[in-house]
């Protein structure tokens, strides 16, 4: 079957990098200059196949065979990006990349057990009834935690009595665990494994092994907590992404990057049998596909899965919504698609500047066939030459102007499409998956909370950069909103120019949006209507990088303290917590703010939502630290690792409207007795009247009203054996 595909005109593509220096610079860094090298110049025939017509609508893949076609017509629009014979750039001296994505939730949710028995707190999300996964679940009386190959079960209420009842190894290839949902009495633990195949190397004769990556999902029934039972053990190819849970249903996303050599259908397994192979779908748009982006959907109580792929770009940032969920991407397009060469460059937009009598003479020379392309410039470079000597110096640096002013336009808006971020709209509805529409938007995403639904709108906060010749990185930020099949019905556009997003909430019919440079400008943005506009704005010292309702009028900013020194660089220095009140949206204000620590200092909630604990009813919030000591207030011990000077554990404020922020007090995970843990995993939740709060090393449960320390339990290094049986170590449920 033919892939070579028939267009009006073929493109060559020829691309020149001057001095290539690539930046990358973060705060208080010297920028790292890595020499990029002059690419050769590669012509490619833009072409199209009976796969590939331009109208971006999604077609199924029917086989392996077809697979294989539509790919080999797809690698025509990478024109050398995986051999590496030219760079994915313009005509540029040099280029600036700032890398400020942070990965980054109404407030936590609180349960009341199901026989009526204690409230509880569960995961801090994003959408309410979209849980998602974690190291640490609990159901108001029993604590799960998978932490490397280890499931640990503790009774954790009353907290008086709480002991470890369970701590088992999972007879598995992973050693890093951590993403899980509890539903009731039932666990579905993610992990990354492989698969185990045998290929024929190209030229080859002799078989060999293949490690491919593959996503496994086990159903394990808790009911009973001694002896747990793995129910279901799923698989399919390709790295866990991310996953949620709506009802009884999980979802979860894989990204399977394609072997252009033995490219094969994605497949799922249970227990290592064969159960479907996904249906696959491809987009009629003129990109380069290089991953299997998997939706999948099972009910951890039934039999019941689905399970779609979609050939397509690496997903990065996923969006989910009781009814839909988005896979996004950064856009990659092809080289030659716009034909940005500095061929092109030069006769669509340097020519029809030049004088009318020199434009005639080079559409002379242009359109004579008897001369190849070098002989023609030769005649062409002559004649622009000759017309720049007979005039004057005023003149031709006026008209130098005028060429260097429209090949930065066009420039700009080359970079501009090529700078998108793709989304996908896929519908879900327990074990239906629908896919709905693409759209696609200026910029880059952030992280999740870019990104919202609104009953038939999906609103998105984008960051923009491009880089203009002689002007360096031009960079701004946008809101857009689409509408329910993806078209942009309306936007805001040019916000905080110069700057980049650093966190973004939105609640209901607002946005806030924090952007950063040298000072921190909050932003509330109204969004009741399709087009949004800007209320209110407010400039701080540092940068929030999470945001957290906290009620209508207010909003918790987690983040940085910065000043700005001499030489006119930003110092980060402590852990910032903000309260800002948003009841007047003209005027925002800050209206309580805490600094803990010094630049040593760190925490997890800054990056991580999950870390951060809210909780509305009591109005207490908690947040992991780790710092040097000594720049540390209100620890309640001076005691740290002592090879370290480092303290880790959690800091605990009463937090209300009136008052803002009040130290409650501080909980120690870190001790002179133990090896320093960090805190990389640390999470807060209650049950009734204890604050439990958990680390790599320790769960800790405190009084809510004086933090008083109930109980603590060891959760590494405990001293003690654990069994690794010939058996595996749960019973696994016989197949029905």
């Amino acid at each position: 079957m033919s892939s070579k595909i028939i267009i009006s005109i073929a493109v060559a593509i020829s691309v020149i990098v001057t001095a290539g220096i690539m930046y990358a610079i973060g705060f208080e860094q010297e920028p790292q200059i890595v020499e990029v090298p002059t690419p050769e110049i590669v012509y490619v025939d833009k072409s199209i196949s009976e796969f590939f017509k331009g109208t971006n609508d999604i077609k199924q893949i029917s086989s392996q065979e077809e697979l294989v076609s539509i790919l080999e017509a797809s690698s025509l629009f990478g024109g050398g990006f995986y051999d590496n014979r030219v760079i994915r750039s313009m005509a540029v001296e040099e280029a600036v990349m700032l890398d400020s994505a942070m990965p980054a939730a109404v407030p936590e949710s609180g349960f009341k057990g199901d026989d009526g028995g204690a409230d509880y707190s569960t995961t801090n999300v994003q959408v309410e009834n979209v849980d998602e996964p974690d190291y640490l679940k609990n159901d108001g009386k029993y604590v799960y935690i998978v932490s490397r190959n280890t499931l640990s079960i503790i009774d954790a209420y009353p907290a008086e009595d709480a002991k470890l009842i369970l701590k088992i190894a999972l007879d598995i290839e992973s050693q890093y665990i951590q993403n899980m949902f509890l539903n009731k009495d039932r666990l579905v633990i993610f992990y990354n494994g492989q698969s185990d195949e045998e290929i024929i190397p190209q030229f080859d004769f002799i078989p060999r092994p293949s490690y491919n990556p593959v996503t496994h999902a086990l159903i394990v029934d808790v009911s009973d907590k001694e002896n747990p039972i793995i129910l279901k053990d799923y698989s399919i190819d390709g790295h866990f992404r991310d996953a949620r849970m709506i009802g009884d249903y999980a979802y979860f996303v894989t990204n399977n990057y394609i072997n252009h050599q033995y490219p094969k259908l994605p497949v799922i397994m249970e227990d290592s049998v064969r159960i479907m192979t996904p249906d696959a779908f491809y987009f009629d748009n003129v990109e380069e596909f290089s991953n299997f982006n998997t939706l999948t959907a099972i009910d951890i109580f039934g039999d019941t899965i689905n399970s779609e792929t979609f050939l397509m770009g690496y997903s990065g940032t996923l969006y989910v919504s009781e009814n839909n969920c988005y896979l996004t991407y950064q856009q990659n397009m092809p080289f030659g698609y716009y034909e940005n060469s500095s061929r092109d460059r030069f006769y669509d937009v340097i020519v029809p500047l030049l004088p009318s009598d020199i434009q005639d003479e080079i559409k002379s020379v242009q359109n004579d066939s008897s001369l190849n392309s070098s002989e023609q410039w030769i005649k062409i470079s002559e004649l622009m030459q000759k017309s720049y000597n007979e005039m004057d110096k005023a003149d031709k640096e006026e008209l130098f102007e005028k060429i260097r002013d429209a090949l930065n336009e066009y420039d700009v808006k080359i970079q501009e499409e090529n700078r998108k971020t793709v989304i996908h709209k896929i519908s879900i509805d327990e074990d239906k998956i629908e896919y709905v529409a693409k759209g696609v938007v200026p910029g880059r995403l952030l992280n999740q909370f870019s990104m919202d639904e609104s009953g038939d709108r999906f609103r998105v906060a984008t960051t923009i950069e491009y880089y203009i010749q002689h002007e360096g990185t031009i960079r701004s930020n946008a809101v857009y909103v689409l509408d329910e099949q993806l078209n942009i019905v309306g936007e805001l556009e040019d916000i905080a120019p110069e700057e980049s997003i650093f966190s973004s909430r939105f609640m209901g019919d607002r946005l806030y949006l924090v952007t950063f440079e040298q000072i921190d400008p909050f932003f509330v943005i109204d969004l009741s209507k399709d087009t949004p506009t800007i209320l209110g704005e407010l400039k701080i010292p540092g940068f929030s990088n999470y945001l957290h309702p906290f009620d209508e009028d207010h909003v918790i900013g987690i983040g940085r303290d910065t000043k700005v020194g001499d030489n006119d660089r930003v110092q980060q220095l402590g852990v910032k917590i903000a309260l800002f009140n948003v009841a007047d949206v003209s005027n925002p204000k800050v209206l309580d703010d805490f600094v803990i620590g010094d630049r040593s200092s760190q925490s997890e909630a800054q990056y991580n939502h999950k870390a951060l604990f809210f909780d509305k009813s009591r109005n207490v919030l908690s947040i992991p630290i780790s710092g040097d000591s000594d720049s540390l207030e209100h620890i309640t011990s001076k005691t740290f690792a002592p090879e370290y000077n480092r303290w880790s554990g959690f800091y605990v404020f009463d937090v209300d409207s009136t008052n803002g922020f009040s130290i409650k007090g501080t909980i120690t995970h870190s001790d002179s007795d133990s090896r320093y843990y960090g805190m990389g995993d640390a999470r807060t939740f209650y049950i009734d009247d204890v604050l439990y709060t958990a680390s790599q090393g320790y769960l800790k449960m405190n009084s809510f009203e004086n933090l008083e320390e109930i109980n603590t339990i060891k959760l590494e290094n405990t001293g003690k054996f654990i069994d690794y049986l010939e058996e595996p170590m749960m019973e696994v449920e016989p197949v029905r």
